[in-house]
């Protein structure tokens, strides 16, 4: 019986990683490597003090830092973005990328070498409110459902087929922050869950 290639993930993150944490725990709890041959292969951050790096560190992944200020344009930063992002696996490209609160918007180049492979989590029910604030654009239309989706990645800001969708009411006397903590709340759920999707599809 051959061997089945190891689906290693990359994770990108630009702060504090909570998504990254529960796609971790996860992959702990649940058995992945067990069950899909899948494993947390690296931790990426843009920014030398995200904090996720600390939590993923503690965790035994493997981490690294990729400054996008040290670039002299988007394209060099992704060129260099991807160089370590595929020297983590061993057979030159991971299985997937996930971003996780990765706060740059990537080339269509480097999105296009990635394609199919390269997951996002929005905090909005896409197609609603693309884009930044978006928990307090929902409140400002009045809307009575928020939520999160976990999409693919294109060239498109916030575009691309959706995976996964969590709702949440919208309640009367809601702020944007307390809204946003009851997304997130989703978010821990669902990322994970259409990460777990793909890999077992994949075997």
């Amino acid at each position: 019986m051959s061997q089945i290639a190891p689906q290693n993930i990359v994770i990108l993150i630009s702060g504090g990683g909570s998504n990254m944490a529960a796609i971790v725990k996860a992959a702990e709890q649940g058995g992945w490597q067990q069950k899909y041959g899948a494993r947390i292969a690296a931790v990426i951050s843009n920014k030398a003090d995200a904090k996720g790096l600390v939590f993923a560190q503690q965790h035994g992944i493997a981490t690294a830092v990729v400054d996008h200020k040290a670039f002299p344009s988007r394209e060099a930063f992704d060129a260099e973005l991807a160089r370590v992002i595929d020297g983590f696996d061993p057979n030159g490209q991971p299985a997937l990328v996930v971003l996780a609160g990765f706060m740059r918007i990537l080339t269509p180049g480097f999105v296009a070498r990635y394609v199919g492979r390269m997951l996002n989590i929005h905090p909005s029910l896409l197609p609603a409110f693309p884009g930044l604030h978006t928990h307090q654009r929902a409140i400002e239309y009045g809307c009575k459902f928020a939520g999160a989706t976990v999409h693919r990645v294109t060239a498109e800001l916030d575009h691309g087929e959706y995976l996964e969708q969590a709702v949440v009411p919208v309640l009367p006397d809601d702020t944007a922050d307390q809204l946003a903590a009851r997304v997130l709340t989703q978010e821990h759920l669902i990322y994970p869950r259409a990460v777990e999707r793909l890999l077992a599809a994949a075997r």
